[in-house]
């Protein structure tokens, strides 16, 4: 009943590839510096009625500087550093602890056969990118 941190990798890695998972890394403190600094160039340059128009470009400009920096989940999991895979690898195996399994086929096969089981492996994933890495989940159909 040993499962290598690779094998889980890959199962993780499988699970959010077949929902097409996405994540982007929140710029947000970029993207508030720019709406800031335009805000402010705005305000000396055209007073109030600059300070307005310049927070709204600065906010597009943000946003756009900050938008379509996704990538997939499944490459996001295999560039994490060993330590931590490592901290998903604790998490996988106490959902899988009490599962009656020999190898890694067997453990895949039980997954796959478990709507509920992959949802909390999905939602550990999620939890983990989100949180972890601060980063926002999106699924392409």
């Amino acid at each position: 009943m040993t499962i290598a941190v690779q094998d889980v990798m890959q199962l993780l890695c499988s699970l959010s590839e077949e929902r097409k998972m996405q994540a982007a890394v929140k710029h947000s403190g970029k993207g508030a510096l720019v709406t800031g600094a335009v805000a402010f160039v705005g305000g000396l340059v055209g007073g109030p009625p600059g300070l307005a128009v310049g927070g709204a470009v600065g906010g597009l400009l943000g946003a756009w500087m900050t938008s379509g920096q996704f990538k997939p989940v499944p490459q996001i999991l295999m560039e994490l550093p060993p330590s931590e895979q490592q901290k998903l690898f604790a998490q996988v195996s106490a959902i899988v602890r009490s599962l009656d399994w020999t190898d890694a086929v067997q453990l895949s096969t039980l997954i796959l056969g478990s709507e509920a089981l992959q949802q909390q492996l999905l939602a550990l994933v999620v939890n983990y990118v989100t949180k972890e890495l601060r980063a926002e989940i999106r699924y392409d159909d």
